[in-house]
């Protein structure tokens, strides 16, 4: 998300907020540094319960290896030696940015069809034979995040596709920086909480059986992050930051009736929001890793590929900070990714045997080498991921 390098550019310039503007789905990248960047089959139910009921009582996050398992394969080949089929993943938000151009680099290797789950169909259409992916290398299915109803259609209509899923990619979002006023989900829900978390969550567990039954060698969940909500970066202290605060707001379903629409239970605000979204994203990661990783081997991970500042993300923003925005990015900060190396980033935590351990939040040096970074203390808090997972839970109609 170039979120954080957005706010810092308009405050630099000191550029106000301007109307209300309609929400976009894109992919999220941001640039920033770390402060311490160098630093199979289905189980019993009672088994899962017993599990899970262990892991939830232990603390903080081990990062874990997911062990790699036999490879799935078809029929022979005409040599006579058996092949590693194509891999199924399904990314969200793929008809434009980050998300299309991580299907591009994905179908570009001949070794993974990939599922587009996007609003607009015809969109997506457009953008796939734009983009040049051969035609038996992606599916379009419709999805509209901000909708659970929509979510759970996907689901039903991917089930009955009979399709494997290997690996889920998390990657719309909705942001809306000049909004001076909320606006809601299909269920009364603040939008960008609604779709970039509560939407994504209810389609992750959903689709986590599938999954789960997964043969690949190595099946992932993969939730696309934001330095946004890290605060222990430069960017990430730039306001308004990131504070999910005690949750009122998210308990309250986040409605703006009897509660306030922000997590936090402050006043609305566009950024924020934004901001506030991807930290829960980030405690969601987190939180199936402790739950789901040790006992199905699922790898669980965020990432943050680098600010794509020319990303129509920002379409809705002011015309001077798009200007002002990418050279700011290019020639100041040195952050700048352009989206076809952000997508090949996104690949690699999709793909790479490198990158398989579960629980790690990903970033890229200026060498374009991957570590693992660390996350703010509120965006690694163990008690508020295990919150906002179960008022989640209640929120989508899981409990």
């Amino acid at each position: 998300m170039a979120l954080q390098a957005a706010s810092l550019v308009s405050s630099a310039f000191s550029i106000p907020k301007e109307g209300k503007s309609s929400a976009s789905f894109k992919d999220s990248s941001l640039f920033g540094v770390s402060l311490s960047d160098h630093a199979k089959a289905d189980f019993s139910s009672s088994v899962l319960r017993c599990k899970r009921e262990f892991n939830q009582r232990n603390g903080a996050v081990r990062a874990q290896t997911t062990a790699t398992t036999s490879p799935a394969v078809n029929v022979a080949s005409p040599s006579g030696k058996k092949t590693l089929r194509k891999g199924s993943v399904v990314i969200t938000g793929a008809s434009s940015g980050l998300g299309l151009a991580t299907a591009k680099a994905l179908a570009e290797t001949g070794k993974w069809h990939v599922i587009m789950a996007c609003r607009d169909f015809l969109k997506a259409e457009r953008a796939a034979k734009s983009a040049g992916i051969d035609k038996e290398n992606y599916t379009i299915m419709h999805l509209d995040l901000a909708s659970l109803d929509s979510v759970r259609q996907f689901v039903d209509t991917f089930k009955q596709s009979g399709r494997p899923l290997d690996v889920l990619v998390c990657n719309a979002a909705v942001y809306q920086p000049t909004a001076k006023e909320p606006t809601y989900t299909a269920e009364g829900f603040e939008l960008s909480v609604g779709t970039n978390h509560l939407g994504h969550f209810l389609l992750s567990r959903l689709l986590l059986d599938d999954l789960n039954k997964s043969n690949y060698p190595s099946k992932r969940l993969i939730i696309v992050g934001s330095i946004t909500g890290n605060t222990n970066t430069l960017a990430g202290n730039v306001p308004p930051k990131a504070n999910l605060g005690d949750l009122r707001g998210l308990a309250g379903g986040l409605n703006g009736l009897n509660t306030s629409s922000m997590i936090d239970g402050g006043d609305f605000d566009g950024a924020k929001a934004y901001k506030d979204s991807k930290v829960c994203n980030m405690l969601t990661m987190q939180e199936f890793h402790r739950r789901y990783h040790e006992e199905t081997g699922i790898t669980f991970a965020s990432l943050y590929p680098g600010c794509i500042a020319t990303t129509g993300l920002f379409r809705e923003h002011i015309p001077l900070f798009r200007l002002l925005f990418p050279p700011f990015q290019k020639y100041i900060t040195k952050g700048y990714v352009s989206e076809d190396e952000a997508g090949k980033r996104l690949a690699q935590v999709v793909s790479e045997p490198s990158l398989t351990k579960s629980g790690v939040y990903w970033s890229w040096n200026k060498d374009s080498a991957s570590f693992e970074n660390q996350l703010s203390q509120e965006a690694s808090d163990v008690q508020k991921a295990r919150k906002v997972w179960e008022i989640s839970e209640k929120l989508v109609g899981l409990t």
